[in-house]
């Protein structure tokens, strides 16, 4: 009996989830379908210029600055975080872990409007001494506060993943000869594919999605940028630095702007759980 009431609260949960799922939807693809037929549709997705006042819509620099951003941060975050992980879980001492795992889940508790004002204060300036003659507030300058923001994800998921598996994979690969580096990146490593994969997934939505601290170093320009030193404005900064005055047509199209990024995000997961599949 306590088993079946137990079984009911977990499945009223799960239904829950997709009842907020479902609902997020359909109030985005509700208000949005309209106003994105209204404007059309390729002048809006594939539009060069964005003047709300005088109601030109078109996102395809936002489109193009949230890849950029997004791709550099998952260039920079991911290589760094898999690594990590691997080193704390095959390498590092106890007494090591005992202090860097700590650092690392204090890491991803830090709020993201921080991080914003430490790279605005620390990066930025870094970036314009660095490469004179630029403001500092740029794509490189987005992506790298953003892969320090994924390692966390990436680094305890990654990790987990790789401790999950039986240690007769490792044991089996020394047996055979192999030393210990080997063992790890060719008998663990590749079966614990499917959770890195996840990391990387769950690292990827955290980067598309953030918005505070990409506002306050990315230089908000909403145009395509030439280089990874030039300002950029993704999807989600556009949302918010817009959604507070706009009204009409202009909060209309920010909700469309919203059903974009969601489209985005959930192409980019279809992809990732596919190689999440095949990798299994």
């Amino acid at each position: 009996m306590q088993e079946k009431i137990f079984k009911g609260i977990f499945a009223l949960c799960a239904l829950l989830s997709i009842f907020a799922v479902l609902m997020i939807c359909f109030f985005l693809f509700a208000n949005a379908l309209p106003t994105i037929t209204q404007i059309g549709f390729f002048d809006f997705i594939f539009g060069m210029d964005w003047y709300p006042t005088e109601e030109i819509f078109g996102i395809f620099p936002m489109i193009v600055g949230s890849i950029y951003v997004t791709a550099l941060a998952i260039l920079i975050g991911v290589p760094l975080g898999v690594l990590s992980a691997i080193y704390l879980s095959r390498f590092a001492s106890k007494k090591e872990q005992k202090y860097i795992l700590p650092a690392v889940e204090l890491l991803g508790a830090i709020p993201s409007v921080v991080y914003g004002f430490f790279g605005l204060v620390i990066i930025v300036p870094l970036l314009a001494t660095t490469f004179s003659g630029i403001p500092g507030k740029s794509v490189l300058a987005a992506a790298l506060i953003l892969s320090i923001m994924i390692l966390p994800t990436i680094i305890l998921v990654s990790k987990a993943s790789i401790d999950a598996l039986p240690e007769s994979y490792y044991e089996g690969a020394l047996a055979l000869g192999a030393s210990k580096e080997r063992s790890v990146f060719f008998a663990l490593i590749p079966a614990a594919k499917s959770g890195i994969l996840a990391s990387i997934i769950l690292g990827v939505g955290r980067a598309i999605g953030e918005a505070m601290a990409v506002i306050m170093v990315a230089g908000n320009q909403a145009l395509i940028p030439t280089s990874v030193l030039e300002g950029v404005r993704t999807l989600t900064t556009n949302i918010v630095l817009e959604m507070g005055y706009a009204q009409d047509l202009h909060r209309e199209v920010l909700i469309a702007n919203a059903v974009v990024l969601f489209v985005f995000i959930l192409l980019i997961n279809t992809c990732f759980n596919a190689l999440k599949k095949e990798a299994k």
